[in-house]
């Protein structure tokens, strides 16, 4: 492997999206390795073309205008290994092209197996159609609609511990069976059904479902009740799709002839990028992507990776979701001029139905990105509740007294603990291409209330899956080009956990520059303050917090560390965690235009304007405050 890594010195990656194709080249630049140059073209899955090779060729060929030197052949063929300045040495490649990887989920009892379920597959870069369990209050006879009309790609089910009772796997595989789930890519195979259950009931599934089916045994989810095997699972689904769902789609058995490592799920690409880079700088990560239909949320804490989807949360497609789920009070609070919930209405259905267009005006920016602070906050919510580890307890005389105690711990522990979070990285068009990087920062901020001391940054052209798949056989480049060309550092945030009045003493701060200048602040209640720190630039950072308040250490317990500056620079964040808006409008546009100002996030003058021309009435706040009214009148229901 150390010869192999050696010898390549020019990596092609494309990653093959639902919207468009991107190719990136790497190449090795004196001692390090760099991204090179950057192509992307539309994604041709569907009709007319119906070949996603069209679409990787034109991508290609983009990165060879700009460079002006050859990379494909005159067959329109990978010339490898590079020589004389022509082709490359390795190709990969991630796709979510025709919706990317769509399961179902099945279990017996919903918050055990088929939560573990849903995490695995989720953990494998799949959108989950459903989730199916005994006791999810649904009739048999809606369950197998349900299976019918989704059409997955993959079904996973688990249930039951290692040597437990068969009957209810019994009754759900013939549920399933009964589906007679199709197929969405070609009608001569079998749809797949991974069984990752009690294995006693192997032969039993395989003689349910194996005519109808085409069955692959895993080990179990779930051997014991406080036990979490999500790996092998992970793995057969992988392997599953690649190898023969994504076979059955358009032009994809040449991509797989081309690439050098099997291609991975775009989110699944993502995921491990994360993942190794928590293992290799020691820290624990939260990752976002926000996208026109999804919203995918990566952490990775103590060594525990969780995924999820929310596939109902988008900036383009889902917009409408956004607005009904969020409700126009919640948005309108990080809006700071007046606003009427009929312009919103008719701006989201535009957006929905023209979901490439982009805001041309500051006042239509600031709407979109207060939606996407909130579709943003509503993901992370859903991330939280499904982040959690399954710990695992040694069976003695007194756990047998205790089984309601083990029932109520096998739905696992929640995982996410903000005063550890030590990276927030941020992805997806409103915040990688955000026209001032201050605003990614806020949406940051704003969405995910970060506490302690928390580094804030930004995926600088969303080459994360790129990098991701790469990672799987050449993690030391990946990891240099993610740290050096991926990530723009916006900076580090200090944010103190707890409540009190305005303007109530908080902490006292202090910052020893790189110059050996020293600046001293004392933070206050309800600030939001900036001090310049750039990229690469490192300060040490002390901070006493006073009486209950807290930074990471404990409350009022003192902490000492390095942090690095950037773009933004360090950002002291103390309105308070949790974090409550003011509920006077007035208020709320006085506060919301000082931290705009604070941290420069938008033209002040060009706002003040739009404060003249859209005052606050001061019942705004009431507008919309029940959920399902806009989104009623946007589609005509009553």
């Amino acid at each position: 492997m150390a010869q192999a890594e050696k010898a390549v010195e020019s990596i092609l990656a494309t990653d093959v999206g639902s919207t468009t194709t991107k190719a990136i080249l790497i190449e090795k630049r004196g001692d390090e390795y760099r991204l090179v140059t950057r192509g992307e073209m539309p994604t041709t899955v569907e009709v007319p073309w119906e070949n996603v090779m069209i679409g990787v060729r034109k991508s290609i060929r983009r990165v060879e205008e700009l460079l002006e030197r050859r990379i494909l052949d005159d067959n329109g063929e990978i010339i490898r290994p590079k020589q004389d300045d022509v082709g490359v040495d390795y190709y990969v490649s991630t796709s979510s092209a025709g919706g990317g990887l769509q399961m179902m989920v099945a279990g017996l009892v919903r918050d055990i197996s088929a939560s573990s379920a849903h995490r695995a597959a989720l953990g494998a870069g799949a959108v989950v159609l459903d989730v199916i369990a005994v006791d999810d209050g649904r009739a048999t006879s809606e369950q197998i609609t349900r299976i019918t009309e989704l059409r997955p790609d993959i079904i996973l089910l688990s249930g039951g511990v290692d040597g437990g009772s068969v009957t209810y796997l019994a009754a759900m595989t013939e549920t399933i069976v009964q589906a007679n789930p199709q197929p969405r890519f070609g009608g001569t195979y079998k749809l797949p059904l991974v069984y990752a259950g009690n294995r006693d009931a192997q032969d039993l599934v395989m003689a349910i479902s194996g005519e109808k089916l085409d069955v692959h045994l895993t080990e179990n989810l779930r051997p014991r009740h406080d036990v979490e095997n999500l790996g092998p699972a992970r793995e057969a689904i992988h392997d599953l799709f690649m190898n023969h769902v994504m076979a059955q789609a358009p032009g994809y058995g040449e991509l797989m002839d081309w690439v050098d490592v099997t291609i991975m799920p775009t989110p699944g690409a993502v995921g491990r990028l994360i993942s190794v880079m928590s293992e290799q700088y020691n820290v624990n990560i939260i990752g976002v992507d926000i996208g026109g239909a999804t919203t995918d949320v990566f952490s990775s804490f103590a060594g525990t990776f969780t995924r999820t989807v929310s596939a109902n949360l988008g900036m383009s497609y889902s917009i409408c979701n956004v607005l009904e789920e969020a409700s126009l009070p919640n948005i309108l609070r990080w809006v700071p001029f007046g606003v009427d919930d009929v312009e919103i209405s008719n701006w989201v259905s535009n957006k929905m139905v023209r979901p490439t267009t982009i805001p041309h005006t500051l006042r239509h920016l600031i709407i979109e990105q207060a939606l996407a602070r909130e579709a943003l906050r509503l993901s992370f919510a859903h991330h939280k509740s499904l982040a959690r580890k399954v710990e695992q307890e040694q069976v003695s005389a007194a756990w047998r007294s205790q089984q309601a105690d083990l029932f109520k711990s096998s739905a696992g522990v929640e995982i996410i603990d903000m005063l550890k979070l030590d990276i927030l990285v941020g992805s997806g068009g409103v915040l990688s291409h955000a026209p001032r990087r201050e605003q990614a920062a806020m949406l940051l901020l704003d969405s995910f209330l970060p506490e302690g001391i928390t580094q804030l940054a930004v995926d600088s052209i969303f080459m994360m899956p790129h990098l991701g798949v790469l990672s799987s056989t050449h993690p030391e480049i990946a990891a240099e080009v993610f740290d050096k060309d991926c990530l723009v550092r916006l900076g580090t945030s200090i944010c103190p956990v707890g409540k009190g009045r305005e303007g109530q003493a908080v902490a006292e701060m202090k910052l020893v520059m790189p110059d050996g200048s020293v600046v001293e602040h004392a933070i206050t209640y309800g600030e939001l303050t900036r001090f310049k720190l750039g990229v690469g630039e490192k300060a040490n950072l002390s901070v006493v917090p006073k009486g209950k308040f807290e930074v990471g250490a404990g409350p009022g317990r003192p902490i000492t560390q390095e942090v690095e500056g950037g773009l933004v620079g360090i950002i002291v964040d103390a309105r308070g965690r949790p974090f409550e808006a003011p509920e006077s409008a007035a208020e709320r546009v006085r506060k919301v235009t000082q931290w705009i100002e604070t941290l420069n996030v938008y033209d002040m003058d060009l706002l003040k304007q739009y404060q003249e021309e859209f005052p606050v009435d001061g019942k705004e706040a009431e507008k919309g405050g029940k959920k399902g009214g806009i989104f009623a009148r946007l589609f005509g229901k009553k």
